[in-house]
Parts: C-alpha cells; sequence; structure tokens
C-alpha cells in the first residue's frame, strides 16, 4: 500500500495535503485498489461550501459506489475536471493526477485531528 506522507488521512479513505493556501483531495491507494476499476466519478459544484463529514460525491467502480467525505470545513474552489473523461486516472494515480478537488478550509484546526500515514495504515491492517 503506497502512502504520500505528506497527506493525513480519514477512516473513510480519503487524503488530504496542502497546497499553498488550499487543500488538495483524493482517495487513498487502498480505497483505490479495493475498488477495483474504477468507472464514475461524481465531484461538487466548485464554490460549495461542505462541513467536515459532508457527503462531498460519489465514486462508482465495476465492484461497488462509495460516497466522498469531507475532511474539513472548506469551500470547494477547484475539482479535477479531467476524471469525467477518465475516471481511471485515480487507479493509476491517486495521489497525482488522480485527485477529486481542491478546497480552501475555513478551519485550519481540524487539520490536526486527521490521521498520520502510519495511523491511517494501521486501521487498514485490521479491516
Amino acid at each position: 500500500m503506497k502512502l504520500d506522507f505528506q497527506a493525513k488521512y480519514q477512516e473513510s479513505h480519503e487524503w488530504v495535503r496542502p497546497e499553498n493556501e488550499l487543500m488538495v483531495c483524493g482517495i487513498t491507494d487502498h480505497a483505490q485498489n479495493s475498488l477495483s476499476d474504477i468507472v464514475f466519478v461524481e465531484l461538487p459544484e466548485v464554490g460549495k461550501s461542505l462541513h467536515k463529514g459532508d457527503v462531498f460525491g460519489t465514486i462508482e467502480s465495476v465492484k461497488a459506489a462509495s460516497d466522498l467525505y469531507m475532511p474539513m470545513d472548506g469551500e470547494i474552489v477547484a475539482i479535477n475536471e479531467v476524471l469525467e473523461h477518465q475516471p481511471e486516472i485515480v487507479n493509476s494515480d491517486p495521489f497525482g493526477e488522480g485527485w477529486l478537488m481542491k478546497f480552501k478550509p475555513t478551519s485550519m484546526a481540524q487539520w490536526d485531528e486527521l490521521l498520520l500515514g502510519e495511523d491511517y495504515q494501521k486501521i487498514v491492517e485490521t479491516e
């Protein structure tokens, strides 16, 4: 299982990492591997404000569909529009070109509540 050690994680298998004043979010390598071949990604509207734990989208594979959960409070400022036509990029590069959305956080204190890579890895190992 690959991890991005600049990122933090949620038990629901999303990662988030800072990029200047924004946060970038995607799903983990473990999640894309469990889902198998991703065929569709539904992402939120740019400009939408969401709270930590809100569903911000859906990801579908040949095996299942899963909700995507907001890691922190914030306003959506960009979505990865490439995924509309090439959702499989999430499988091949979940921490890079397969990012899902970027948001402007409203509470950086919530960053401290997210899991470090090694803590996320321990959770995955017990699943």
